[in-house]
């Protein structure tokens, strides 16, 4: 077999040296297009995790490379003249020339021809070749050749870096962020071997261009730098190698294979460098496709491709989401700077989901008992009976005059088991339980301001005064058998209505009889399934209006501690504010505001009836998932309208305003939105999106991403979830009820 490796990096040399160790009678020639010790950038930095897969894949290079490992455990971060340290994170890096030298010395003793300084500018000139591995950097030449068949897309960044070095001696990785009368810098550096250290500095596009880094040159650039992070940088030089200022690319390929060619590391995926190394993955690429090779054989090179491409791709796309996140979060690094350093420190440790609460406590248990005091003094959580403070997800929060026990809220979750509207036992037993099991708040299901404003025949109601009772005697039992509070979400289904119960022939499905006629701010259907709804007129909206503050009036009447009304998820509220299902003409229509028109007529409307010491909440779907829909600067806007018009706390939710919505799920994958809005809007907000457990509730409220988290499956799946949790955590003081004291594993207080 021949194989040719386009592109002299770590990651075709790996290759390289894999394949031949294997099958020592295949011809492999890498060629590099730079001279043997040209390199760009400085070190290169792998975790404790990635050095297992590396000495298992050739424990000769490993070792020759682990005597060139600087290693830490520490992550120092430098912000408002306080250095805050983390320990146990296990890194180790070494200068990227030595990596290459490493891997060039292994792959000639193994017998692999490396070619320098010559370019491949076209796969035609390596014909009669059985594999042809494109590991030629983010700019491949190969991957634009073949574009057609591999598909690329990229996505730029919002900041701009460069990639520096240091002769400044570090023990940790550290973090420096500095404010100039330009803007916001921040630093990523990393001891690699002795006497050097990289040095990245990073900053908003807005930033460098203000700062007329845009229009520096290299020596320019080192200039403003080493004046910008003198102190930090205690007379050490910085030290420049091709160091121009980049955008980064997060690069993706519909495919990873074009005939015999195939693409490995940034020519076919990259990850922001917050999170690892590009060299990191190009050899864990290499590692990949090597095995394919050693278990499928060389007789399909096609075949052993897509299977490479099968079982590696899933991995890569996990740590690109990752990665995607972290980036973000250095894109918005200003929107943290009133944090204190502890918090600010642990939101930037916690900042692409990959390290929790549980998982930091793990590595540095001092850190977090430090987070755990500072947020609990800054909730005003008092100490446990035992002399304790709580951990955050079971500090209290305030609302007006409604002081939740803890920062668990149970999700409005539609049960489609009302009969024209009222609610039964089904309903008490599920809210109930919920209650005692713990949640500092429990919402009802949407629940409707009118018989045509439910989705089904089965949704709760309350626009009948026979309700009352019905809803009265859920919210006696919660008072009186538990700390929780219980708020009521009021809500039009508005062309989303007049459907089957989602069991009977699944979600979205019209009525087949007995159906209504529904009613949207346009004469646009949800799907092309779904009936067309008739354009709302004023009197219509009147109505609507009116129906909202006769539920409000009985909410108060059934002693509900919160209201919460649903602007999200396509319902007629939503479907004013998105510009997917509202293209009116006339004012309630086109801009933002004018979008905004009814669903704040309805808020003043409610607000005025609800009690002025009761909060009142709004659901938003803060995006619809779709390029033509809201934006997020949209969603910052709205939300400080709602605060201006008297709402208490956002619910920040996204999607389902549209059948074509494209989400990109994953673990708390509605928290950055969540996120902007409390910074940006200045506006208590509650978060939702696969929060699965308290851990993730700790570490999202701990970092100033949301007041409280709002979870939904897991509650159905554990009713009991809080109540489990503050055994977890040791919370000696969350109630009990007097009924279950004989298994309660610690002394407390109880609800009795």
């Amino acid at each position: 077999m021949r194989i040719h490796c386009i592109g002299g990096g770590p990651g075709n040399l790996y290759f390289s040296i894999l394949m031949k160790k294997r099958f020592p009678g295949h011809e492999i020639v890498v060629s590099e297009r730079n001279r043997a010790d040209d390199t760009f950038g400085f070190g290169v930095v792998f975790s404790k995790e990635t050095l297992g897969g590396l000495e298992q894949a050739d424990a000769e290079s490993y070792r020759a490379i682990e005597q060139s490992f600087s290693y830490w455990d520490d992550i120092d971060t430098f912000i408002h003249g306080e250095c805050v340290r983390t320990t146990g994170h296990g890194f180790c890096g070494l200068s990227r020339k030595r990596l290459l030298q490493i891997l060039q010395q292994r792959a000639s003793s193994l017998g692999v021809r490396i070619e320098y300084e010559r370019e491949v500018a076209h796969t035609s000139e390596l014909k009669g070749f059985d594999l042809i591995v494109a590991c030629d950097g983010v700019n491949s030449r190969i991957r634009d050749e073949r574009k057609a068949d591999f598909k690329p897309s990229i996505e730029w960044g919002k900041c701009r870096f460069s990639w520096l070095g240091t002769t400044l001696p570090l023990e940790a990785f550290t973090f420096f962020y500095r404010e100039s009368e330009h803007g916001l810098f921040q630093i990523h550096s990393y001891p690699f071997e002795k006497g050097t250290s990289t040095f990245i500095v990073e900053c908003h596009e807005d930033t460098w261009q203000r700062a007329g880094l845009d229009k520096a040159s290299e020596t320019e650039t080192v200039a403003y730098v080493t004046k910008l992070f003198q102190a930090e940088l205690k007379g050490h030089p910085l030290l420049a190698n091709r160091s121009i200022w980049r955008s980064f690319p997060t690069i993706s390929n519909a495919n990873w294979r074009s005939g015999n060619v195939v693409l490995m590391g940034d020519a076919a995926h990259t990850a922001h460098f917050s999170i690892g190394s590009g060299t990191k993955l190009a050899m864990e690429d290499s590692i990949a496709l090597a095995s394919v090779f050693a278990r499928q054989g060389e007789s399909d090179v096609e075949a052993a491709i897509d299977t490479y491409d099968r079982e590696r791709r899933p991995e890569v796309e996990r740590l690109q989401k990752t990665a995607a996140v972290s980036r973000q979060w250095y894109e918005n690094t200003r929107r943290y700077l009133k944090q204190s350093p502890l918090q600010f420190t642990f939101n930037q440790t916690t900042r692409s989901k990959r390290i929790t609460w549980d998982n930091l406590e793990k590595r540095d248990p001092q850190f977090v008992a430090r987070m755990r005091d500072g947020f609990a003094e800054s909730a005003g959580a008092p100490r446990q009976s035992d002399g304790r403070t709580p951990v955050p997800a079971f500090t209290p929060f305030r609302l007006r005059a409604l002081t939740l026990p803890n920062r668990v809220v149970v999700s409005p979750m539609c049960m489609y088991s009302a009969v024209d509207g009222m609610p039964n036992d089904w309903h008490l037993v599920h809210l109930g339980s919920r209650a005692v099991g713990g949640a500092g708040l429990v919402i009802t299901e949407m629940t409707d301001v009118s018989a045509e404003g439910r989705i089904t025949p089965g949704c709760a109601g309350l626009y009948r005064d026979d309700h009352i009772a019905a809803w009265r005697r859920i919210v006696d039992f919660v008072h009186h058998n538990s700390a929780a509070k219980i708020g009521i979400q009021l809500a039009h289904a508005g062309r989303k209505g007049s459907c089957e119960l989602p069991w009977i022939r699944g979600y979205d499905v019209p009525l087949e009889s007995g159906g209504w006629q529904v009613i949207g701010p346009s004469a646009i259907p949800y799907s092309k399934a779904m009936p067309v709804p008739r354009a709302m007129e004023r009197r219509d909206m009147e109505q609507v209006r009116d129906a909202f503050v006769a539920a409000t009036r009985r909410a108060i009447a059934c002693g509900f501690d919160l209201i919460e009304l649903h602007m999200a998820h396509g319902y007629l509220l939503s479907s004013f504010i998105s510009p997917v299902s509202n293209q009116r003409t006339d004012e309630y229509g086109g801009s933002l505001a004018n979008r905004m028109r009814f669903p704040l007529e309805v808020l003043d409307a409610v607000r005025k009836e609800w009690p002025a010491d009761r909060p009142l909440a709004v659901r938003i779907s803060a995006s619809d998932w779709r390029d033509d829909g809201l934006t997020g600067e949209e969603s910052v806007q709205l939300s400080i309208w709602l605060k201006e018009h008297g709402c208490d706390v956002i619910d920040v939710s996204a999607g389902q305003t549209s059948d074509e919505a494209r989400p990109v799920y994953g673990r708390m994958f509605q928290v950055p939105f969540s996120d902007r809005i409390r910074h940006e809007a200045g506006i208590p907000t509650m978060t939702v999106g696969a929060i699965q457990d308290i851990d993730q509730v700790n570490t999202i409220v701990s970092t100033g991403r949301a007041d409280l988290c709002v979870l939904a499956r897991p509650h159905l799946s554990d009713p009991y979830l809080t109540q489990h949790a503050a055994v977890k955590y040791g919370f000696v003081d969350h109630p009990w009820p007097k009924q279950y004291l004989a298994v309660r594993p610690f002394r407390g207080p109880n609800v009795g």
